[in-house]
């Protein structure tokens, strides 16, 4: 097979396909917040129902006064919603210490606030990532399951923890915010719509340089 494509290559391509997509799918940088803890384990049609339930003008001082029960009733869309109530409330305990505002969050160190985050009861680095890329202006690589899905496929040796995928792939590519946003935000749609658990490698464009794609199309040939 040719040469692995290049991350930077792999970006160009999506990008010219897709677009840009404007993520994160959320209202206000603080409902992109809580929508990084509330869609774990669950997709976005449910996550957008439960910040339905908490409404558009939500508010950290707000969601800290609420009980608990409360609040649990409210994310029930988004399952897992008890658990999730005490992940938010951890969260928003952390947040309390920036008195609620991201712009003093942002002044934050990179490596400091990735660190505080990961100390915060359910918050995991894929959603710490989540929330410094597209709320904190961190720029940063989100290692999830949508990249490590397509990587593997093109051929790529994935490194066997989310911190060292993601500190190979950060140091393939340029260390600009907007590149970074876009990049994971075009890795997900593309996981959406071909890179699926069962592709669909026929109509991919990125078939010519996908392993997997290559080998399915060889297949089906020979069937």
């Amino acid at each position: 097979m040719a040469e692995k494509i290049s991350y930077n290559e792999l970006y160009q391509k999506l990008f010219h396909y897709y677009g840009p997509q404007g993520w994160w799918p959320a209202d206000s940088d603080f409902q992109m917040l809580i929508s990084a803890i509330l869609v774990q384990r669950t997709n976005w049609k449910n996550v957008a129902l439960a910040l339905d339930n908490l409404g558009k003008d939500v508010t950290a001082g707000t969601l800290i006064q609420m009980g608990e029960e409360e609040l649990a009733e409210k994310i029930r869309p988004s399952g897992f919603y008890r658990m999730k109530a005490k992940k938010v409330k951890a969260w928003l305990n952390w947040f309390q210490k920036y008195d609620f505002q991201i712009n003093q969050v942002k002044k934050a160190d990179r490596d400091t606030l990735r660190h505080e985050l990961l100390q915060v009861y359910g918050i995991g680095g894929e959603t710490a990532d989540a929330m410094m890329l597209y709320a904190f202006d961190k720029p940063g690589f989100i290692a999830d399951n949508y990249a490590m899905r397509l990587f593997q496929r093109l051929g790529y040796s994935i490194p066997k923890t989310y911190d060292a995928f993601k500190t190979e792939v950060e140091a393939s590519v340029p260390f600009d915010l907007d590149m970074h946003q876009e990049f994971h935000a075009l890795i997900v749609e593309h996981g959406k719509q071909y890179c699926k658990k069962t592709p669909l490698c026929a109509t991919c464009p990125l078939h010519a340089f996908c392993r997997t794609g290559k080998e399915n199309t060889a297949q089906s040939q020979h069937a």
